[in-house]
């Protein structure tokens, strides 16, 4: 008996960290502040790190956020002495791990981790292995040169790792850039010497990348608009998206504008809602068939397949989020509305806001939070599944939807007739996980509405009947899937 309940708990305690790891960036959100958000990320970290490090290196094959997964290889290379405790195929498990997850971090972030690694005066030879084997899988270091230079100047001289970009005479050119850049009249590589080039030469700049250009072109007094639509080639989605409003581009598109098409689903959903009301209106079939048909390559080979779904979606006051996580919540709700839309049965889906409106593209955040009220809507629709997407602050009266989904499921659904799952996401630093609303229901963190349909399943785990066993089992199924997807691709 006392092991089972040590295994309940232990099962408790990682939830707990997943839920974090998926949800906290440890930046301000709408009721707590970065520090505190800091404090309990740590103190989780640490937790988790000492007393379940198997766990703790599989949570990289899980869809944590990029801030955690890139904190959680920082201190599975910190501390590897400690790997040794948990058996002999512990540390070669960590690395393969840290490998598959390192090829899917942004290289900006990878680089930020060389930095922190050198701050920590880490350079054992299993650090150095991983970081060489990351770096000669990256496709141009000639771009990385001139893209992220000082995290790979930190990287050569602090982990003693070899940089070529090609053969023979332009060997070692890429180490004449970093650390000697006037030894060289010339560099054979193209990016290396436009860089060189724009120092002195206005057209250059045009084929760098946007964000070292931007400075180039503060230096020679090139005019905003003018360099942004001659950029514009060289522009990722991302950048054409942060510089498509400021450079006046008008309903019938211009050189900036980017392809709303191809955009992954919870930013296209940030995106619309940071529209004006009156632009949504007007471009209403553009918006809502790409996040249509971002939502059905969200949904894949599930579109279809869950049957009669409701929703039950917060855009309260609190979905605003905050300075740094602007929009964020009611974000991940409105993809997720999409989302759910595409996964349920045809005509088969139904959706309530919390603030009543019907029309999911002129949704704001805006009053309080009648969840109770709106769980009795979507029960009546009696569906197969139910989806809750809300922050978990029920006052509109306080308490009421924990009490409508005990009634549901101890009075009406004894016989689960009807999945129940509830995502959150954000953070609550105070009580290190995500606010729940009814212990009979499960709830899981979520940061990005792709994450959905792999977060319900997880949510599963979370009603605190499940053994560590079990969670184990699905973890090492993931791992196993995680790395097939890594290794069998290549490595890429």
């Amino acid at each position: 008996m006392e092991e089972t309940r040590s295994d309940l708990i232990a099962a408790e305690d990682v939830l707990l960290f997943v839920n974090a790891a998926v949800t906290s960036t440890g930046q301000r959100e709408f009721r707590s502040d970065a520090h505190r958000q800091r404090l309990s990320l740590d103190f989780l970290h640490e937790y988790v790190r000492v007393n379940y490090r198997t766990v703790y290196a599989a949570s990289l094959a899980l869809d944590i956020n990029d801030h955690n997964a890139a904190r959680v290889v920082e201190q599975l290379l910190r501390t590897a002495g400690e790997a040794g405790e948990w058996g002999p195929d512990q540390k070669r498990a960590e690395g393969r791990l840290i490998a598959a997850r390192l090829a899917l971090l942004p290289p900006q972030r990878v680089y930020r981790l060389f930095r922190a690694l050198r701050a920590a005066k880490v350079s054992n030879r299993r650090t150095r292995a991983i970081l060489r084997d990351w770096l000669a899988a990256r496709p141009d270091l000639g771009h990385d040169a001139v893209k992220y230079r000082d995290g790979l100047k930190t990287a050569a001289r602090h982990f003693h790792l070899p940089l070529k970009t090609g053969a023979g005479p332009a060997a070692g050119e890429l180490g004449d850039f970093l650390f000697a850049p006037g030894v060289r009249p010339r560099y054979e590589h193209g990016l290396l010497d436009a860089h060189r080039r724009a120092h002195y030469e206005q057209g250059a700049l045009y084929e760098l990348p946007f964000t070292v250009a931007e400075g180039f072109a503060a230096k020679h007094g090139v005019k905003r608009s003018a360099f942004v639509e001659r950029i514009a080639p060289r522009m990722t989605r991302r950048e054409r998206l942060r510089t498509q409003r400021e450079s006046g581009a008008d309903e019938k598109g211009a050189a900036v504008r980017t392809d709303l098409s191809v955009m992954p689903l919870t930013r296209l959903a940030l995106y619309a809602l940071s529209l004006p009301v009156d632009e949504r209106i007007r471009r209403r079939a553009e918006l809502t068939g790409a996040l249509r048909g971002a939502a059905r390559r969200t949904a894949g080979a599930y579109a279809g397949t869950w049957g009669r779904v409701a929703a039950v979606l917060d855009d309260s006051y609190s979905s605003s989020g905050s300075g740094e996580k602007r929009r964020r919540p009611l974000g991940v709700a409105l993809g997720g509305h999409f989302l759910l839309e595409a996964l349920a049965a045809p005509g088969s889906y139904g959706a309530w806001w919390t603030s009543g409106r019907t029309d999911p593209l002129l949704v704001r955040p805006h009053g309080p939070t009648p969840l109770g009220t709106r769980l009795v809507d979507a029960l009546e629709y009696a569906p197969d599944r139910l989806v809750i997407v809300s922050d978990g602050w029920d006052n509109a009266p306080p308490g009421l939807a924990g009490e409508v989904l005990r009634v549901w499921r101890t009075r009406l659904d004894g016989e689960r007739r009807t999945t129940v799952v509830h995502l959150n996401p954000v953070y609550d630093a105070d009580d290190f996980d995500v606010r729940r609303l009814a212990a009979s229901v499960p709830t899981a963190g979520i940061r990005d509405a792709e994450d959905l349909p792999a977060l319900a399943e997880i949510a599963q785990f979370a009603e605190g009947r499940t053994a560590l066993a079990e969670l184990q089992a699905y973890l090492d199924r993931r791992i196993e899937n995680f790395l097939h997807g890594y290794e069998g691709g290549g490595g890429r």
